[in-house]
């Protein structure tokens, strides 16, 4: 069992390690300073004659103790090190003080330096964050306690950050559906996102911008009014509650609002509150604002604050890695799975772009082939098409480390359809009446050979040859 030696300079310093509470695995030490009290700190040993070789040789230490140094004099920090060092070369060594730095140690291989009363404050500042957190949450949750229903409003097509906010602002309420519904102006479209809905249980109703007058409360949670167009639905211009992390809007009234555009995700605001008010993290909950901050921060990698990061840890230890599973690998259908199977009979990377054509499918389908495309050896592009209706329809994935696949996107699309995304993931559509207009044919061939040629000219930056509408 590996110890740890701590040395602390003075019985006031000892006293204070005494009050944080000392660990099982701590042997604590302390040197007297000249004219203070020789009484014992609790649980101390006294090093009367100071840190030197022959007092440290008598503590028995092994190969893989640890030694902690808490002091304000930085001559009895270089000391005490070099004694150390002496005795025991290789053993990790803590140091504690707010006046000395990582660069006073620049000899020695394994020390380590914190603060010590800095440290403390730390902790002081989260709890204070805390207090701030808890103290919104109480002003959002009074003012709403006496509405009967309450519309808690999510943006069109609702994405994983939006659902799970809703689904924590109604527990934060302590509600459930009948009195807080989770509601949107237009259907959860995505796979991973339906497939997220069904996962944790939540049901979000569309609703007719009329039928938010059944309402006595609204509040949009990672969504502003003007997300609903020009002209929002004049009930969405005057609501309860804006909870966002999107760039501040004006144009609109809200009796409270907590907009932080520094955060990464709406979803780490929610998971603030929670914690503040202790409300029962279950399993569900937990892995709903995880799927929301890491679908919306790129697991951490994009528009990522401390508070995200923070959040997502804090979410790690009470999510369901089971159901994340579910969420992020949605089930193909097996008409689905018949018509990938024959788009990769068909396969080929050109110019490290895999381009799976899957002819008429259900459009959940292809940003799930997309997801699939980008395994192949060599890959940094997957494109994947189908179509949908009247409508060829095109999903992107890249690894992350070339050229935008919403900027790509936009160029294949311009002239001819819309289109648009994120850094590593995107969405064409082009009508297909007007691609026959171009390409006289619709059919796998000629798509993939148009789809081909446009992508490797968008991605290569050669915008002048990269839409489909040029043929």
């Amino acid at each position: 069992m590996t110890t740890r030696f701590v040395i602390c300079d003075g019985a006031e310093l000892a006293r204070f390690w005494a009050r944080i509470g000392p660990d099982d695995s701590e042997t604590l030490l302390w040197v007297p300073r000249e004219k203070e009290s020789r009484a014992r700190p609790p649980a101390f040993r006294s090093l009367a004659g100071g840190v030197n070789p022959s007092s440290l040789e008598k503590l028995n230490i092994k190969a893989n103790d640890f030694f902690a140094v808490v002091s304000e004099d930085p001559s009895f920090v270089r000391s005490t090190v070099n004694t150390i060092s002496e005795i025991s070369p290789d053993a990790p060594l803590l140091v504690m003080s707010d006046r000395m730095n990582q660069d006073d140690f620049a000899d020695h291989n394994c020390i380590r330096m914190t603060g010590l009363r800095t440290q403390l404050r730390d902790d002081v500042h989260d709890e204070f964050r805390h207090l701030a957190n808890l103290q919104k949450a109480v002003c959002l949750k009074n003012l709403l306690v006496e509405r009967e229903k309450i519309g808690i409003l999510l943006q069109p097509d609702p994405d994983p950050d939006g659902i799970a906010c809703g689904y924590a602002l109604r527990a934060l309420l302590g509600r459930k559906a009948p009195t807080a519904p989770l509601i949107s102006f237009g259907q959860v479209q995505r796979p991973e996102n339906q497939a997220m809905v069904s996962a944790i249980g939540i049901e979000i109703r569309t609703v007719l911008p009329e039928e938010l007058d059944e309402f006595d409360g609204l509040a949009l949670v990672d969504v502003q009014p003007t997300v609903f167009g020009e002209n929002p639905p004049p009930r969405v211009l005057s609501v309860d509650l804006v909870i966002d992390h999107h760039p501040e809007r004006t144009g609109y009234e809200a009796l409270i609002r907590d907009i932080r555009p520094s955060y990464g995700a709406t979803a780490t605001i929610f998971t603030e509150y929670l914690r503040a008010t202790n409300v029962d993290m279950n399993a569900r909950l937990a892995t709903a604002l995880l799927y929301g901050i890491k679908s919306d921060t790129q697991l951490l990698g994009r528009d990522t604050s401390s508070a995200d990061m923070d959040a997502f840890a804090y979410l790690h230890s009470c999510y369901s890695p089971a159901l994340l599973r579910r969420i992020e690998r949605p089930a193909l259908p097996a008409d689905g799975l018949r018509r990938l199977g024959r788009a990769l009979s068909k396969t080929k990377l050109e110019d490290n772009i895999h381009l799976l054509v899957l002819g008429r499918v259900r459009e959940d389908v292809i940003p799930q082939v997309a997801e699939l495309g980008l395994q192949a050896e060599g890959a940094e592009w997957s494109v994947a098409a189908g179509l949908v209706g009247q409508n060829l329809v095109f999903s992107v994935r890249n690894v992350g480390h070339v050229r935008a696949a919403g900027e790509v996107v936009r160029a294949v699309v311009e002239g001819l359809g819309v289109g648009g995304g994120h850094r590593t993931m995107a969405k064409g559509i082009v009508p297909l009446k007007a691609f026959r207009e171009v390409y006289k044919r619709t059919n796998q061939g000629t798509i993939r050979k148009a789809l081909i040629k446009a992508f490797k000219s968008a991605i290569n930056g050669e915008e002048s040859d990269a839409s489909l509408a040029l043929g």
